[in-house]
């Protein structure tokens, strides 16, 4: 495992004013793979604009349902495309893991983050229908998701 991280804090992941920070290295709390958590740190102002991680493995969940990566921006910094950019900046670190493709959903009506996915060059594949029993559900009224591609 502390070869892992050493690999991933060796890459220098910044676009502009956007860095991905290490955070932790862990196995993901629900999806139960080695995930890498990344703080979206500003350059500038040495300030946390939002998070992504980043799921190794390639289970039937993760690449139906979960996604090898999650984000987040917080409210006051959207609209800057901090997560098109870390997602750019996190398909290399991907691929040097093994990981290609690397899949990626959000729910359908999430406009911002599909919008994110297409300007980070992925491509929608389809819209897939949550089965009951997967635990996404717990989340609201989850029932679909969009699933793209890169």
């Amino acid at each position: 495992m502390n070869e892992a991280i050493e690999v991933v804090r060796s890459l220098e992941l910044r676009h502009g004013d956007l860095e991905l920070r290490l955070a932790d290295y862990s196995v993901h709390a629900y999806h139960r793979v080695p995930t890498y958590f990344f703080r979206m740190m500003s350059i500038d102002r040495a300030e946390e604009m939002g998070t992504v991680n980043l799921r190794i493995g390639s289970t039937p969940h993760l690449e139906r349902y979960a996604g090898h990566i999650g984000y987040g921006v917080h409210p006051a910094f959207r609209g800057h495309r901090y997560a098109a950019r870390s997602v750019k900046l996190l398909l290399p670190v991907a691929r040097s893991l093994g990981i290609d493709p690397l899949w990626i959903t959000c729910d359908p009506e999430n406009l911002a983050s599909r919008r994110s996915l297409e300007i980070a060059g992925a491509e929608l594949i389809e819209i897939v229908d949550i089965p009951e029993d997967c635990g996404i559900r717990k989340y609201g009224d989850k029932t679909r998701k969009c699933r793209y591609r890169l």
